[in-house]
């Protein structure tokens, strides 16, 4: 019967003893203060936005959200720069600079918009994403620590007028990440993953030709391509694996909102975070190894948890040994209540952990409440998902988003990024790219 209670034990502090310190981590972590007198401002700012180029409410609201909080300028790169000149002309945004995209391919236009950054700092963003006013001024606010290398808000899902339980899985979803990221931010300056939704980097990090080569010409194991995906996750392993600290902004001031799934396009996207997180918390443990020495708690709470069972085997086997860690049904030592209470208690803390991290999500908006179970179920479908997404590595197809990837990175890539500046338009016509438009043009 010991055996039975020391293995409980054992397991559920390996699984809940980091929620528990998450909760109050994530719950004690103060916002980063803007300075009297920044070393950065919006005019040391230029935002990067990859996209396929539409003409949709949303990414109306995308552009307006940017330019209302003044960055020197805004580079888009489009394979449909037609749509997009269309559209920043009706909004009369004629400094926005378009960037013409032989194809659709997140990386590869990210490299080409870098490639022509003037400013000290780039803040990276998605198509689909609305910025709040003072976003910069509190993103910027990380940078006065000269080792800061990146920063990135918390996210929130858009809200319709009519939430579905898409909508609400989506929000949950973005929930739990926010109190992860922001706890492990806290404890040792480690994170899963810094969004690629949004994020404000140092901009001679990304325009390194070692930077740009990596990015352009990644793979993983057996030499699966990553071109198609996982580009947050290299820059945040990047900024890691070189010393740089990686910053989460919990001011709601800079919060951003993203537009998600609204049905159940919301399985592949969840499918595609799954993977990605597999292949880069696998690498950051077994190939960059880091992680161990600089985030010794990240490395345990994120980056073995992705070994973790899932939430079903791992609940049936705390029943199973909750259950002989009692003789004959009686009080022991190590349980002194009986049975019966015992797994009450379970049965409560098991609702506790699946719903706490929504605590502050349904004090915002009470009639959600209604999805509640909802959330709970998908805490064990979540645990296919995983399983499916561990069995299909292979896969790098962007399901859900806007800004999808087609073929591989060629070293042509490198030079666009490192010699756009420096050769001006010759590299960009040698290597198959239309000369850079601008609006005036």
């Amino acid at each position: 019967m010991q055996l039975y209670a020391v293995a409980f034990v054992v397991l559920w502090l390996w699984h809940y003893l980091r929620l528990i310190v998450h909760i109050f981590s994530a719950w004690t972590l103060k916002p980063i203060r803007p300075a009297l007198n920044p070393t950065f401002t919006e005019q040391d700012v230029t935002v990067v936005l990859p996209t396929l180029g539409s003409d949709d409410a949303n990414f109306r609201r995308c552009l307006l959200s940017i330019n209302a909080c003044h960055p020197k300028a805004v580079i888009l790169i489009t394979p449909k720069p037609d749509i997009v000149r269309k559209v920043c002309n009706e909004l009369k945004l004629f400094h926005f600079q378009i960037l013409a995209a032989p194809k659709a391919n997140k990386r590869l236009q990210m490299i080409q918009g870098i490639g022509h950054v003037k400013t000290s700092i780039i803040v990276a963003t998605d198509d689909d994403v609305f910025w709040s006013p003072n976003c910069l001024l509190f993103l910027l606010a990380a940078f006065e620590d000269s080792s800061v290398g990146a920063v990135g808000p918390l996210i929130s899902a858009a809200r319709p007028d009519v939430v579905n339980i898409w909508n609400f899985l989506g929000a949950a979803y973005l929930e739990r990440w926010n109190l992860n990221t922001a706890a492990t931010s806290h404890l040792d300056g480690g994170l899963a993953c810094l969004s690629g939704r949004m994020y404000a980097i140092r901009s001679d990090i990304v325009q390194s030709e070692e930077f740009t080569a990596g990015f352009a010409n990644e793979t993983w194991f057996f030499g699966i391509p990553l071109s198609k995906a996982d580009d947050d996750n290299f820059v945040t392993r990047w900024l890691v694996n070189h010393g740089w600290k990686v910053k989460i902004q919990s001011a709601r001031h800079a919060e951003s909102t993203s537009v998600l799934d609204s049905d159940s396009a919301f399985i592949g996207q969840c499918i595609r975070w799954s993977r990605t997180t597999w292949r880069s918390n696998l690498t950051s443990m077994f190939v960059d190894r880091r992680i161990w020495k600089d985030q010794p708690w990240c490395a345990y709470s994120v980056h073995m948890s992705t070994f973790n069972l899932p939430a079903l085997i791992l609940e049936a086997l705390l029943v199973y040994l909750l259950f002989h860690a009692y003789d004959n049904g009686q009080p022991s030592q190590w349980f002194p209540a009986k049975r019966l209470t015992a797994f009450v208690g379970l049965a409560l803390w098991l609702f506790i952990i699946k719903t706490v991290k929504l605590w502050p999500y349904f004090s915002r908006y009470p009639g959600d409440l209604k999805f509640l179970p909802a959330a709970i179920a998908f805490t064990y479908f979540h645990g296919l998902i995983k399983i499916y997404s561990l069995l299909t590595l292979h896969k790098t197809s962007w399901s859900g988003g806007r800004v999808s990837a087609t073929t591989g990175l060629s070293d042509v890539a490198t030079s666009i990024a490192v010699g756009a500046k420096e050769s001006g338009s010759s590299i960009l016509h040698q290597s198959g790219y239309e000369k850079p438009m601008t609006l005036n043009q």
